[in-house]
């Protein structure tokens, strides 16, 4: 059984910074894929940034230049760090890892970005 444990939510203004970490509690697993989605109220889930085990990262277009994922392949972690929020990134963050074509998700981490 993997479980994905994250950490570093919380309450920030526009314009500030947060780091989003996601720990994967089962080492010796060579994950294909990791990355981070979210899910606003009312919207569907939705994909942040991703990057293969060896290959290039994917952003969404609303957060290219603003987050940059950080992938460790030997720890089995993924972060997030989150640069320049905005109102529209207030969603619940959720730590995403696939092998051999099953997921795994971390239990979700809130983010709330208010003045």
């Amino acid at each position: 059984q993997v479980q994905l444990v994250e950490s570093g939510g919380g309450l920030v203004q526009p314009g500030e910074s947060l780091r989003l970490s996601c720990a994967a509690s089962r080492s010796g697993f060579s994950f294909e894929t990791m990355g981070w989605y979210r899910q606003a109220p009312g919207k569907q889930r939705e994909m942040v940034a991703t990057a293969k085990r060896y290959g290039s990262r994917m952003y969404a277009d609303s957060v290219k230049g603003r987050f940059t994922l950080l992938r460790d392949n030997v720890k089995n972690t993924v972060d997030l760090q989150m640069n320049s929020l905005k109102f529209e990134d207030t969603a619940v963050y959720f730590c995403y890892a696939e092998v051999s074509g099953t997921a795994y998700w971390g239990q979700g981490t809130q983010v709330t970005v208010s003045s």
